[in-house]
């Protein structure tokens, strides 16, 4: 399978947003090119001043749908399903500190050692892509037109590293920098998808059944001035 990479469109204000926002951009496959063609990347300006497209070929292979890259709505459904709640930092730290329930922070380690819950455990779930493929090239530069030069892709090794911290026991609010939501809005009738909300969910469709969800994120519990502790 070969992809072709699209982001469309791109103006000032989303290039702010996907600076502001910490979740990569959102972008879209399609395997529509052959093969044996030659790896290249175009980027074309449309003629408007407020719109511009990205469009990379690639001749590498996209690799197979993981667990994390199921849609929104397959992911909400489970997540219900489960009974996964949500509950607001307030909440979060007094379950911390009266059941033992253990913050899963799965931002980029970078931004766990700033500043996070004292207790806390890291996982990302996103890190820097590794590899020099043509396909991770193609995504290297997807995000570079984003300004972004420190492209992210999902971690693989996220699961086994959740295993070896925590046991399929354990009492788990999964927390990221802004949080996502489960509940239904005007805007936004199935919620907003968030990096722990993916977590939450690949918890879940692992075997672990005391996962929760850090409402808001780790942006409210700073904002909220509770606890914190960074690493050197």
């Amino acid at each position: 399978m070969v992809a072709l990479t699209s982001v469309t469109p791109h103006s000032s204000s989303s290039y702010l947003q996907s600076k502001l926002y910490p979740n990569p951009p959102f972008i879209s496959y399609s395997n529509s090119v052959n093969e044996n063609s030659t790896c290249c990347i175009a980027i074309n300006p449309l003629k408007s001043s407020t719109r511009r497209r990205l469009t990379i070929r690639s001749a590498a292979t996209k690799p197979a749908k993981t667990p994390a890259e199921e849609d929104w709505k397959t992911k909400r459904e489970l997540l219900l399903e489960k009974r996964v709640r949500s509950v607001d930092v307030k909440e979060a730290l007094r379950l911390q500190q009266e059941n033992n329930f253990v913050i899963l922070d799965v931002r980029p380690e970078a931004e766990f050692k700033e500043a996070h819950p004292p207790g806390a455990i890291n996982v990302q779930i996103y890190r820097l892509i590794k590899e020099w493929t043509a396909w991770d090239i193609a995504r290297r530069a997807a995000f570079a037109f984003f300004g972004i030069f420190a492209g992210t892709e999902e971690n693989p090794e996220f699961m086994q590293d959740v295993e070896s911290k925590l046991d399929k026991s354990s009492k788990i609010i999964v927390a990221c920098s802004s949080g996502g939501t489960m509940k239904p809005t005007q805007n936004l009738p199935e919620g907003q998808q968030s990096r722990s909300l993916i977590a939450a969910y690949l918890l879940v469709l692992n075997g672990y059944s005391n996962v929760f969800h850090l409402e808001g994120g780790l942006y409210q519990w700073f904002k909220q001035d509770l606890p914190v502790e960074s690493e050197e």
